[in-house]
């Protein structure tokens, strides 16, 4: 039987003389290429795994640190006794906790899986392109826990704030009051989701970065979307982010701003784009014109 050839990402050597990627060939079977997906997942499992193991142990100290929004906007709001959270089952705080080691697992693991993912790619690429393997897994961490950090030290506590200041003392003497009381797996859930959309929204320059190395957009293209980009942020802010009007804000705005950091990258890299290939059109263009002489 025949065994199935995939060429590796831009492979072939092209018209203007760039040097075709490091490999056998330039090219991998089907089965090589499953092989080394498989090896790149394993390896990835198991830096969650241990990332995941390191953050059981110190699960205590990590809750503590992800409460401590919920424990401002309750001081902020002067409410009656202590912040506490609660579990409703013998099982329920392990599997709680379980939860959080996994978030964190997967932030401290974040880096591996990240350069795991490039090296898997790094067959196809060009020796210039392989270059970028550090910066590109240094500034996708760095925008991933920047994100996060930004929504758990700025956009939490105001989301925490206006949530809590529903609970207010009934004027009535007879009426039912209103105790709050947050179930720990509720809380988890909720904090996971908005530290992830924070830490993800950040990602948006790589994710320019790309599409634009790609070809698929340009600055100019970019430019044109601004003001569409404008109501999809606060649309994606919106679905993301708790219904308070100061949480969407929080979100939508450096989101913009990452957009207009996302113009400039996709700028650096269309002018260099357009610069290379004016001098490989003009050098074409002489060598043309002494072969009619």
């Amino acid at each position: 039987m025949a065994t199935a050839e995939v060429s590796a990402l831009g492979g072939n050597k092209d018209d203007k003389g760039k040097e075709p990627p490091e490999g056998e060939d330039g090219a991998m079977t089907l089965w090589e290429h499953l092989e080394e997906l498989r090896g790149r997942i394993v390896r990835m499992a198991i830096a969650f795994l241990l990332g995941a193991g390191l953050c059981w142990i110190y699960k205590e100290r990590i809750l503590s640190w992800l409460t401590r929004p919920f424990l401002v906007a309750w001081k902020e709001n002067h409410l009656a006794e202590k912040a506490q959270l609660h579990f409703g089952g013998p099982a329920a705080l392990f599997i709680s906790y379980v939860h959080l080691a996994a978030l964190a697992g997967f932030i401290v693991a974040l880096p591996i899986i990240l350069y795991q993912l490039w090296a898997f790619i790094a067959p196809g690429l060009y020796a210039r392109e392989k270059r970028f393997a550090i910066p590109f897994v240094v500034s996708s961490c760095g925008l991933f826990v920047l994100g996060g950090y930004f929504g758990w030290a700025v956009a939490f506590p105001r989301a925490f704030g206006f949530l809590l200041s529903f609970i207010a003392p009934t004027p009535d003497p007879d009426s039912v009051p209103v105790v709050p009381t947050v179930m720990i797996g509720d809380y988890i859930e909720f904090v996971t989701r908005m530290f992830i959309a924070f830490g993800a929204t950040a990602e948006l320059p790589i994710l320019v970065l790309f599409l634009a190395v790609a070809g698929l957009v340009t600055h100019r293209h970019l430019i044109k979307f601004f003001r569409y980009f404008i109501v999809v942020a606060f649309i994606i802010s919106a679905i993301l982010t708790p219904p308070d009007p100061m949480s969407q804000i929080l979100m939508a705005v450096p989101l913009i701003g990452l957009y207009g950091v996302g113009i400039g990258v996709a700028w650096l890299i269309t002018v260099n784009r357009e610069r290379a290939a004016a001098k490989a059109e003009a050098a074409s263009s002489g060598v043309d014109g002494d072969k009619k002489d």
